[in-house]
């Protein structure tokens, strides 16, 4: 149990667009053992879909109220106006919140925010109990650390001047470089040979001896989580990363938007067509949730490259406007007319 001045520990969950962050967090919160959770989550866009996913759990250990989002941009660079006013809230609810799980957006550096708190205004109050890395291990055996980067290996085939490293790839390898602990995810659309490349490619990636955990479908040993006890901002300035030089740091070759759609009749149909969207040039992640015509539960809807998936996942609110909306999240300059039209069929 935490005593009244201890210092609140914090996971910090990072990993690329994709890699199943989210899910693994429902878990944890689905399984949190009596422990009072809170969960700050960060989006890339201006629509909440991870918030509601994780929302829509209604587990006692994390109340509703113990979710904030924070979607005005990647939270390695907003620390100063998003993520101290939002600890703030956070750490004066009564009941005390005993453990916070921090998702970062797909896009974010970890290192940034972790050493957030050596700030006098926190570091008496939270500390980063460690830095967990989840990965696609579905993609990372297809030599990708995502699940579609056609586009920006065409754009860099294209570019005779371009000769560092992926921009994805940079984020990839930061995110690694400052973990504590690497769940490689996806494990059930393995065989054998693709567990030992997706394996390998992380140990590659891996400066120092980490522990790494293979685990399908988010379903992670929750005390293996949490309670890694590591204190990483006491250690985060000896863990090199690509971005330790600058100053500041962008994410401009991304972008999002918000596909509306009204109520549809058959999930399978939006499937193909959400799988046939994700497969173009440029397209990372689609994600969102529908309204199935004569369904009172809502449709949730996630797509990493041309793989799709959906289940229901709670009914629609009497208060709810029941519709369709598909977050596409990719590179800049997605060509929104055309995605739009495929989207609607």
């Amino acid at each position: 149990m935490t005593t009244p001045f201890a210092r609140i520990p914090c996971t910090i969950v990072t990993g690329f667009l994709g890699a199943g962050k989210t899910t693994l967090i429902r878990h944890v919160l689905a399984n949190a053992g009596g422990r009072r959770l809170a969960v700050i989550v960060n989006e890339f866009g201006d629509v909440g879909i991870d918030g509601e996913i994780l929302k829509g759990c209604g587990d006692a250990a994390c109340p509703e109220e113990n979710i904030v989002e924070l979607a005005n941009g990647c939270l390695c660079c907003t620390v100063a106006d998003e993520f101290v006013p939002a600890l703030d809230a956070i750490l004066a609810k009564v009941p005390r919140v005993e453990h916070i799980v921090i998702e970062t957006s797909g896009l974010a550096l970890p290192k940034p925010l972790v050493q957030a708190f050596h700030w006098p205004s926190i570091k008496n109050r939270v500390t980063v109990d460690g830095v967990v890395a989840v990965v696609d291990g579905a993609a990372l055996a297809e030599g990708r650390v995502a699940a579609n980067l056609e586009a920006l290996a065409a754009q860099r085939a294209a570019d005779n001047a371009l000769d560092h490293d992926d921009p994805i790839e940079e984020v990839f390898e930061d995110q690694i470089a400052c973990a504590d602990l690497v769940v490689l995810n996806k494990c059930d659309l393995l065989d054998q040979r693709g567990m030992d490349k997706a394996s390998a490619a992380v140990a590659d990636a891996l400066p120092r001896g980490v522990k790494v955990v293979k685990i399908a479908s988010g379903k992670v040993d929750v005390p293996t989580l949490l309670g890694l006890n590591v204190g990483t901002e006491a250690d985060i300035e000896n863990r090199r990363t690509h971005h330790d030089d600058e100053l500041d740091h962008n994410h401009d070759e991304f972008e999002s938007f918000v596909v509306p759609l009204s109520e549809i009749d058959d999930p399978s149909v939006l499937s193909k067509l959400v799988s046939a969207t994700a497969e173009a040039a440029g397209v990372l992640r689609i994600k969102g949730f529908a309204a199935v015509r004569g369904k009172p539960m809502r449709l949730l809807v996630q797509a990493v490259g041309p793989r799709v998936t959906t289940h229901y996942d709670r009914p629609w609110a009497a208060s709810e406007q029941r519709g369709t909306r598909l977050v596409v999240i990719g590179l800049k300059g997605l060509d929104r007319t055309t995605i739009t039209r495929m989207l609607r069929g």
